[in-house]
């Protein structure tokens, strides 16, 4: 938990302004965070596994013998296994696959998440792992890639989390970062995470590519990905009503 980062945005017509930035939070501090009802969640982690993943461990653990797969367990055959159907899609948007949750130590992180999704929905927030609610597995880094950012070893430079804070005050002055721009900077999961309650926005918005009609089903037990679809520059409407947004970064 040292390293989760919590990030909330008021937005209010024309204007967006970072109202919180924190690293460190726990499970509770985010469930308090997000109990106003016009308050919507990103969480920068997969809400789910891969469903073919699923069933072969259940089948595993239960033969004393495997009984699923081809001998040799090839890369192709194993593919199902290590990425959701999002994470094709987001593959197909960004030109690169995500992580994976099945093979990758992000399976950690989601063993955390699944935890905080039962919280939340204990606390009354709808839990939707398909993004038809107010809960949005989010990728900060590919959300900058559609913006047009250059996300060259961004969570290790600070020099290069520096430059990204410049552009995005450049190119979105209605985004107020108040006194929070040296901390984002400093820690990768707060930068992480301010980028991740913009692409909430986005889901908020719903300016974002829903799982088509045949994947709908899969979705909601694997997750879905909510990749902008729009410009940064668009994320303001003035006509819009006022309203907030957190995320929570996905280091654990």
């Amino acid at each position: 938990m040292a390293s989760t980062a919590l990030a909330e945005i008021v937005w209010d017509g024309a204007r967006a302004r970072l109202t919180r930035l924190e690293v460190g939070v726990d499970d509770q501090t985010i469930v308090a965070a997000v109990a106003p009802r016009e308050t919507w969640l990103g969480v920068d982690c997969p809400l789910g596994w891969p469903d073919a993943f699923v069933d072969f461990v259940q089948a595993h653990h239960a033969a004393a013998a495997p009984t699923r797969g081809p001998a040799e367990g090839g890369s192709d055959w194993r593919r199902p296994l290590v990425y959701r159907r999002t994470d094709h899609v987001v593959r197909e948007r960004i030109g690169r696959w995500p992580l994976s949750v099945s093979t990758d130590r992000l399976g950690v992180t989601a063993l955390r998440c699944a935890g905080l999704l039962r919280r939340l929905a204990e606390a009354g927030f709808g839990v939707d792992r398909a993004a038809e609610g107010r809960l949005f597995e989010v990728y900060p880094g590919g959300s900058l890639r559609i913006w047009g950012f250059d996300t060259t070893g961004y969570r290790v430079d600070a020099t290069r989390r520096a430059t990204l804070i410049a552009s995005l005050s450049e190119r979105a002055p209605w985004f107020d970062l108040g006194a929070f721009a040296p901390l984002a900077v400093a820690k990768a999961d707060a930068f992480d995470a301010v980028i991740a309650s913009l692409a909430t926005r986005a889901g908020a918005l719903g300016a974002f590519e829903p799982p088509a009609s045949e994947d709908l089903a899969v979705a909601r037990r694997e997750g879905w990905v909510v990749l902008p679809t729009l410009d940064l520059e668009s994320l303001v409407r003035i006509d819009a009503t006022p309203s907030r947004h957190a995320s929570r970064s996905p280091r654990s």
